[in-house]
């Protein structure tokens, strides 16, 4: 019954969001989620950007930016300990040929560190690596609720890279995650006789617990092509890995209160999924490829353009089978960059602020009833200095639209809210004296 959700985007007449782990997106019922996206607030506010690396802030994107050269303001002998953290809030009008309605989530987007070593930089952190948080209901021809969808959970990442600056103008680096999770859905199913309904409906729930590790490698290049001008070129390769799904299915008989809408179990039967070889499944991850090149003048203005692939044809679940649905390669172009006035200004506080803005298309790789699911965004943000000149509070707004009403689909607009702290610190420092 489960597979029977593909409806809901051929024949919609009411539609029902809600915040759910992290999205409140009908389209987080595929694959393992909605991706979430792997970068701070300050790469969200330039379209995604991620090509830029320097010493004061965290790159969740390039493992090469845990490294780094020396800040001159302390000598060339160091650089600063940096911690991110930062959450966003997504407004979503969800829209068919049947109507809208409105969804929300709110959402922790990551925690993260970069110590110092020498030439070398370690980092580590946690964020969510996918979502799922759907809550839609179909009706039937008679105007009758005929089917409830539930969907909840995602995928999170713990990640440990280290990086090296192999020259000053040079630095690699690779990321090794564990990402871990679970996945649950469920469909309700509305019996009815004369019109009026019955007694006991039937319910198919499914659980899928998710673990696997995969890789990220990291290049980043920046030389100064003019006495102000420097060029900055970036590139990240995640190969192809697998995780592992451990699955559950169970089939259920229920009972829903007219008042509340509370589901009582009356019996369950449980399927056997040993019998058909999906007790315990893999589930491949796809290999993505990303690269981005820009220029700009050091501590004044950066732009730039980035190119990512994801060879998200490679991805399968076997538990579910749609046959409407299917992945093909994923494709993301985003242009954006910075603006500071002044960095070092005594006398203007907004002249040390950092603007921000961006644009990004992104292809998702989702194809349903021979629509691709497209995304387009606008951004823009500030970082605002608080503490020492090197911390700051990051504020970024994205405003866009995903998927289609073509074909019985639905189209997303959305406006996401990001807010994130961007702190550094001096932790080791050379002894002058003995």
């Amino acid at each position: 019954m489960i597979k029977k959700l593909v409806i809901v985007f051929i024949t919609v007449f009411a539609i029902q969001a809600q915040a759910q782990d992290g999205t409140a997106s009908p389209y987080s019922f595929y694959g393992i989620g909605t991706l979430k996206f792997k970068g701070t607030v300050e790469n969200r506010s330039m379209g995604g950007l991620s090509i830029f690396t320097d010493s004061i802030h965290v790159n969740l994107r390039n493992p090469a930016g845990y490294a780094g050269n020396n800040l001159k303001g302390w000598n060339n002998e160091n650089r600063p300990v940096k911690f991110t953290v930062g959450g966003s809030s997504s407004n979503l009008t969800l829209k068919s040929d049947g109507g809208s309605q409105k969804g929300n989530a709110t959402t922790f987007d990551y925690l993260a560190l970069a110590v110092p070593m020498g030439k070398f930089g370690l980092g580590f952190g946690l964020l969510p690596y996918s979502s799922v948080g759907y809550k839609l209901e179909s009706s039937n021809a008679d105007g009758n609720l005929d089917n409830r969808y539930r969907g909840e959970g995602g995928l999170n990442k713990a990640f440990l890279g280290l990086g090296y600056q192999i020259t000053p103008n040079l630095g690699i680096g690779v990321d090794a995650s564990y990402n871990f999770g679970n996945i649950q859905n469920s469909a309700l199913q509305f019996g009815y006789q004369d019109g009026e309904p019955l007694q006991y409906h039937s319910k198919e729930s499914n659980r899928s617990d998710l673990s696997g590790v995969n890789l990220n490698f990291g290049l980043s290049y920046k030389t100064m092509v003019s006495d102000k001008l420097q060029l900055t070129t970036g590139v990240t390769y995640m190969p192809k890995s697998k995780l592992t799904s451990d699955n559950q299915r169970v089939f259920s008989t229920v009972v829903v209160s007219p008042g509340t809408e509370q589901e009582i179990i009356v019996n369950t039967i449980v399927a056997d999924l040993e019998g058909q070889n999906l007790q315990k499944t893999d589930l491949t991850l796809p290999s993505k490829f990303s690269f981005g090149t820009g220029i700009g003048q050091p501590q004044k203005w950066f732009v730039g353009a980035e190119y990512t692939l994801q060879n998200t044809s490679e991805f399968d679940n076997p538990i579910f089978a749609i046959n409407n649905a299917k992945f093909v390669n994923a494709s993301t172009i985003a242009l954006g960059g910075f603006y500071i006035p002044k960095y070092n200004s005594f006398s203007s506080y907004w002249d040390r602020v950092v603007y921000r803005a961006g644009v990004h298309y992104e292809n998702t790789g989702l194809e349903i009833n021979n629509e691709t699911i497209n995304e387009f965004g606008i951004s823009f943000g500030v970082g605002l200095p608080v503490g020492n000149i090197f911390s700051n509070a990051n504020i970024g707004f994205e405003i866009g639209n995903k998927g289609t009403t073509k074909a019985n689909l639905i189209q997303e607009n959305f406006m996401n809210l990001q807010i994130s702290l961007s702190l550094n610190d001096q932790w080791f420092q050379k002894r002058k004296y003995n």
